[in-house]
C-alpha cells in the first residue's frame, strides 16, 4: 500500500471506516466518498453552524460553512471552516436533463472540506463531489486538440468499478478466493478496460490482500530437514 494511502487508511479506522471501498483514485488523487464522511461526521458528532451564501447565481453558488467537532475532554472543541464551490458547466458537470443544484453541491463540497479539515485528512484526499474536476481536466484538455475525442471508458464507470473491486477482494477470506476472483474472466475483462494506472493500482492491492491472507504459503521443511 502506497504512503500516502496508508496514512489515509490509519486516520479512516479510527472512525471505524476501512480504506477499501470507501477510497478509490481519479488521475493519481484520492477520492473519498461523500457518504462515508457523512457517516464520519455523525459518529464524531461534527455540528454545522448554519452557512453563509457568498455567491448566488442561477449557475453558480459560493458558500462558507464552519464545523464544530468535539474535543476529547469537556470545553475542548476544534473549529473548521471552508467554502464550497459550484459552476455548471465549469466544475459542476450537469448533463443532458439533469437539473443543476449548485447550492445543494456547493455546500455538500463545504461541509466535505470541512469534515476532512477536522479529522486530520485534508490535503491528503478529495471528496467525490469534487472529483468533477478531476475527471474533467484531461478530457477536456484533449478536446481541445481532437474534438471527436470520445473518453473509454467513462471515468465514473472506472471509479466505481475499481471500488467494486476492491470491495470484493476485501472479502475474499483465502488465497484461493482472490486467486479466482481475479483471473474470473468478467474481473479480466473490465480490468483490460481500465487505464494503465488504475488496473495496476487494483491488481497491487489484490497482492496486498494475499500477502495479509498469508501468501506464499511457508515452505514445507524438505527430507532430512528439521522443523523449526
Amino acid at each position: 500500500m502506497r504512503t500516502a494511502d496508508k496514512q489515509i487508511a490509519d486516520i479512516l479506522v479510527r472512525y471505524g471506516e476501512p480504506f477499501a471501498g470507501n477510497v478509490w483514485r481519479v488521475q493519481g488523487t484520492a477520492v473519498i466518498y461523500h457518504k462515508t464522511l457523512e457517516r464520519i461526521a455523525a459518529h464524531t458528532k461534527i455540528r454545522f453552524d448554519p452557512p453563509t451564501l457568498l455567491r448566488s447565481e442561477r449557475d453558480e453558488a459560493v458558500i462558507l460553512v464552519t464545523g464544530r467537532m468535539p474535543g476529547e475532554k469537556a470545553g475542548e472543541e476544534r473549529i473548521e471552516w471552508s467554502i464550497g464551490e459550484a459552476l455548471v458547466n465549469v466544475n459542476y458537470r450537469v448533463s443532458g436533463r439533469q437539473a443543476a443544484y449548485v447550492y445543494a453541491m456547493a455546500e455538500k463540497r463545504a461541509k466535505d472540506r470541512v469534515i476532512l479539515k477536522l479529522i486530520e485528512l485534508h490535503g491528503l484526499v478529495y471528496s467525490e463531489e469534487e472529483a468533477d474536476e478531476f475527471r474533467q481536466n484531461q478530457p477536456m484538455a484533449i478536446r481541445a486538440v481532437d474534438e471527436d475525442f470520445d473518453a473509454s471508458p467513462a471515468f465514473d464507470e472506472v471509479t466505481e468499478q475499481e471500488a467494486d473491486l476492491k470491495r470484493l477482494i476485501d472479502e475474499a477470506e483465502s488465497i484461493n478466493a482472490v486467486t479466482d476472483l481475479m483471473l474470473d474472466e468478467r474481473t479480466q475483462g473490465i480490468l483490460n478496460a481500465m487505464p494503465h494506472g488504475t488496473r495496476e493500482e487494483v491488481r497491487d492491492y489484490a497482492k496486498a490482500r494475499l500477502r495479509a491472507l498469508g501468501w506464499p504459503p511457508a515452505k514445507k521443511p524438505g527430507r532430512g530437514s528439521r522443523a523449526a
